[in-house]
C-alpha cells in the first residue's frame, strides 16, 4: 500500500521539531549538529532572530497579492539584487527549478526576438543539476534523472566538465546559450576554474550565445563572495538563484541584464506566488545580512578554519576520505568509503552531512556558523570515520 507522502525520497529516520543556529532537535529530544543547512538552504542557521523578526512582522500585514499588482517588498528585494550584481532586471520565483525555467525560456525568446528563431540549443555539463522540471532534467541529461519520463524538451546538447576543446567545438549557429553551474552541487562539489569561467565568457562574447549561470546552490555568500562567479572576474548574462537567498523560506530569482531579457515583455512569462510580500521580505533582509563585507569577511575565514581542519581529517584517515573539494563554505569530502556509509557513520555521531555524485559528502554549514560549531563538526567527523575504519 502506497504511504499518504508519494514515497520519492530514501528519508533518514530523523524527524526534526525545532532548530537553532547550527543545530537541530529530534521530536525525541535528541540535538544533532547541521553540516548540511537544508541542502544550502539555511544560509543563516535556524531560527535566526532577525528572519523571525522580519518574517512575523510580514505575516502579520500581508501574505499574498499576486502580480496584478505593485509588491513593495519584491521590489525591494529585486532593487537590492541589482544593486549587488551585475543584473539590470530580475524575476522572483519560488524555486531553483522555476528559476531554471524561465532561464531556458529567456535565451531562446532573446535569439526568437533576433529573428534568428533556430537558435534555441543550450549546451551544458556532464554532472549538472538545474532541478526537477522536463526542461530542467533534459538540461541535465544524466539518464538517472531522465529515463522513463518519454520524450524530452529537444534543444540541448550535454558536454564534458571542463572540456574546452569540446565546447569550442560544440558552439554552432544553433546555440543559443552556455548554462553552467561554477560550482556543481549535486554533481560532487566540482569547482569551475576561474580560466574556464573567463573561457566560456569570451566564448560567448565572440559567438553571442548567452551565458547562463546556474548559482541555486553556489550563490548568496556559499563560496566566499555574494555570487561564485565574482572569483573569475566575470559576469552573466542570465543568473539563477533560490536555495540560500530565502534562509529557509521558499525562494528563488532570476537575474539578467537588460539584453539579455529584452524579449522578456508583459504577458511572457509569470507566476502566481512568485515575488509574494512574505518570501520577498525575508530574501531582502537575508541579502542585506550577507551582501555586508563584514559579513562576507568572516565567511571566508570561517572556511579557512574548516577547510584547514578537514586537510587534517584527510591526512589522519585516508582510509576514509581522499581530498577536499570546494570554495568557501561549499565544501565536499572526496570519499575512500562508500558515501553513504560515511553519512551513516555521521548520523551515528549525532552530526548531518549530504551526500553527492562522484562518492563525495557536502558539507553545507550555515555561513554564520561559530568556530566552536566548526570544531565540534571536526570532531565528530573524526569520530565518525574512526568508527566506520574499525567496522
Amino acid at each position: 500500500m502506497i504511504p499518504s507522502v508519494l514515497p520519492t525520497y530514501n528519508r533518514a529516520p530523523l524527524a526534526f521539531e525545532r532548530g537553532e543556529g547550527s543545530w537541530l532537535t529530534t521530536t525525541d529530544g535528541s540535538r544533532y549538529l547541521d553540516l548540511g543547512a537544508g541542502i544550502a538552504v539555511n544560509a543563516l542557521g535556524h531560527a535566526h532572530p532577525d528572519l523571525v523578526a522580519v518574517l512575523t512582522e510580514q505575516a502579520g500585514k500581508l501574505w499574498h497579492v499576486s502580480n496584478l499588482y505593485q509588491i513593495p517588498e519584491q521590489q525591494k528585494l529585486a532593487d537590492l539584487l541589482v544593486e549587488n550584481t551585475f543584473a539590470d532586471t530580475v524575476f522572483v520565483t519560488n524555486s531553483g527549478t522555476e528559476a531554471a525555467e524561465l532561464a531556458i525560456k529567456m535565451a531562446r525568446k532573446y535569439w526568437y526576438d533576433k529573428g534568428q528563431p533556430d537558435r534555441i540549443e543550450i549546451l551544458t555539463f556532464d554532472g549538472a543539476f538545474h532541478g526537477r522540471s522536463t526542461g530542467a532534467i533534459a538540461a541535465a541529461g544524466s539518464e538517472k534523472m531522465v529515463k522513463g519520463y518519454g520524450p524530452l524538451m529537444p534543444g540541448f546538447k550535454t558536454l564534458p566538465f571542463g572540456d574546452h576543446e569540446a565546447l569550442r567545438a560544440a558552439v554552432t549557429e544553433k546555440t543559443a546559450a552556455v548554462m553552467v553551474e561554477p560550482i556543481q552541487g549535486e554533481g560532487g562539489i566540482r569547482a569551475l576554474p576561474d580560466a574556464c569561467l573567463k573561457g566560456m565568457r569570451d566564448l560567448c562574447d565572440q559567438t553571442g550565445a548567452l551565458l547562463i549561470l546556474d548559482e541555486v546552490q553556489c550563490g548568496v555568500g556559499r563560496s566566499g563572495k555574494l555570487f561564485a562567479h565574482e572569483w573569475a572576474g566575470i559576469t552573466p548574462d542570465i543568473m539563477m538563484v533560490a536555495k540560500g537567498i530565502g534562509g529557509g523560506f521558499p525562494l528563488g530569482a532570476v537575474l539578467a541584464t537588460e539584453n539579455a531579457a529584452s524579449g522578456m515583455i508583459a504577458g511572457s512569462h509569470g507566476s502566481t506566488y512568485g515575488g509574494n510580500p512574505l518570501g520577498c521580505a525575508v530574501g531582502a533582509k537575508v541579502l542585506e545580512i550577507i551582501a555586508d563585507p563584514a559579513f562576507m569577511a568572516e565567511v571566508n575565514r570561517k572556511a579557512a578554519l574548516f577547510r584547514q581542519g578537514l586537510e587534517s581529517l584527510v591526512a589522519s584517515h585516508p582510509d576514509i576520505y581522499e581530498a577536499v573539494r570546494g570554495e568557501g563554505l561549499m565544501l565536499g569530502l572526496k570519499c575512500a568509503a562508500v558515501n553513504s556509509d560515511v553519512v551513516k557513520a555521521n548520523y551515528a555521531q549525532n552530526l548531518l552531512t549530504v551526500p553527492a555524485a562522484d562518492n563525495v559528502i557536502r558539507l553545507l554549514p550555515a555561513l554564520n556558523i561559530p568556530d566552536a560549531d566548526i570544531a565540534e563538526a571536526l570532531s565528530r567527523l573524526d569520530k565518525a570515520a574512526t568508527s566506520l575504519a574499525a567496522t
